[in-house]
C-alpha cells in the first residue's frame, strides 16, 4: 500500500467523498480545488497499485504547518471494516511526522439523538483514541458540536493550537467556534 495524491478528483469527489459525507459537512470540489491552488489542501490516496482504498485531506495554513487539519478521512465502501482506516491514519501520521502535527474533529453524541447516529458518533470518537490521538478540547463547525483531537505531543498550552485551528478555518468561517464551552451551542450551518 501506497500514500500519493489523488489525481482523477472528480472522480473522487463524486464516487467518493459525495456518497461518504452529508451536504451540511462537504465542501464543493470548486472551494476544495480553490485552497489547493492557495497551498493550503492535499488530497491523499492510500492505493494498492492503481486501485484506490481509502484517503485523506489535509487543510493547512501555509504560514503554520505545526499543525494540520484531517478534514476528511474515507475508506472506499467496498473496503471498510478491514483496518484500512487505522492504516491510513498512522500512515497520514508518519507522513508529516517531525513536522506538523494533526488535529482531527469527531462529532460527539447528542441528547435525544437516535441511539444508532449517537453510537456512529462514538465509535468515530473511539477510532481516534485507539489510534493514538488524544481529546483536547470541543468545538463548533456545520451546525454541530465537535470533539478535537491530537496527534502527537500535546503542548502544555493549547492557545496557539486553537488560534492555528481557527486559522484554518479563516475568518469568514462564523459557524466555527474554537474552543467551543460546554454550555455553548453551535451556531448554524453555512452550507445549508
Amino acid at each position: 500500500m501506497e500514500l500519493r495524491p489523488i489525481t482523477q478528483l472528480e472522480r473522487w469527489y463524486r464516487e467518493e467523498l459525495s456518497t461518504a459525507f452529508p451536504p451540511n459537512e462537504r465542501k464543493s470540489l470548486e472551494d476544495l480545488c480553490a485552497l489547493m491552488e492557495a497551498g493550503r489542501y492535499q488530497i491523499l490516496g492510500l492505493f494498492e497499485e492503481e486501485t484506490l482504498l481509502g484517503y485523506g485531506t489535509l487543510w493547512m495554513e501555509p504560514g503554520d504547518l505545526s499543525c494540520i487539519l484531517l478534514d476528511y478521512l474515507g475508506v472506499r465502501a467496498s473496503c471498510r471494516n478491514q483496518g484500512l482506516g487505522g492504516a491510513l491514519l498512522r500512515l497520514l501520521t508518519r507522513h508529516f511526522q517531525g513536522r506538523s502535527s494533526i488535529l482531527a474533529e469527531a462529532e460527539v453524541p447528542v441528547p435525544g439523538g437516535t441511539e444508532e447516529e449517537n453510537a456512529l458518533r462514538r465509535r468515530r470518537m473511539g477510532f481516534y483514541a485507539r489510534n493514538g490521538f488524544s481529546p483536547v478540547y470541543e468545538m463548533a463547525t456545520c451546525g454541530m458540536r465537535f470533539q478535537t483531537y491530537l496527534g502527537g505531543p500535546i503542548p502544555a498550552d493549547l492557545t496557539p493550537v486553537m488560534a492555528l485551528h481557527k486559522a484554518i478555518y479563516g475568518p469568514e468561517r462564523v459557524d466555527v467556534v474554537i474552543p467551543l464551552g460546554p454550555h455553548q451551542s453551535p451556531p448554524p450551518s453555512l452550507f445549508l
